[in-house]
């Protein structure tokens, strides 16, 4: 998988990366047990801080999507992701509902919402295996 880092986007580079890896793993594009670079590695191809991928490689740690070992290196948890929790659903429900908020301060309606959220679904839920 091939992270497009957009070094002047106003999104932080450390979200890039993880929202990234999220989407590889649902894409099934990144498999349980998969390796990712090293922290040092992805910093040197992406010509950014260690630090700023290692705040990323952290986070993905803490939500469960990678595992770190000191001598076998990052990989896609082995176990798979863990299915939603009602945490995880309140979670969503805190980021999408400024967006949702936002959408009908500007007239957009929730049919366009549902639409909109359709699409995306469709352009990230991989395609089923025949």
């Amino acid at each position: 998988m091939l992270l497009q880092i957009d070094l002047q986007a106003e999104e932080p580079i450390y979200t890039q990366i993880m929202h990234q890896i999220i989407e590889g793993i649902a894409k099934k594009e990144l498999k349980p047990g998969d390796d990712l670079p090293s922290v040092r590695s992805l910093a040197s191809d992406i010509g950014i801080n260690f630090h700023t991928v290692n705040k990323a490689y952290q986070l993905l740690k803490q939500e469960g999507y990678i595992l770190i070992h000191r001598q076998k290196g990052v990989v896609i948890h082995p176990d798979g992701v863990e299915k939603a929790t009602e945490a995880f659903y309140e979670k969503l429900r805190r980021k999408v509902r400024p967006l949702i908020a936002e959408s009908i301060s500007r007239s957009v309606s929730k049919t366009e919402w549902e639409a909109i959220c359709a699409t995306i679904y469709e352009e990230i839920e991989p395609e089923e295996e025949q």
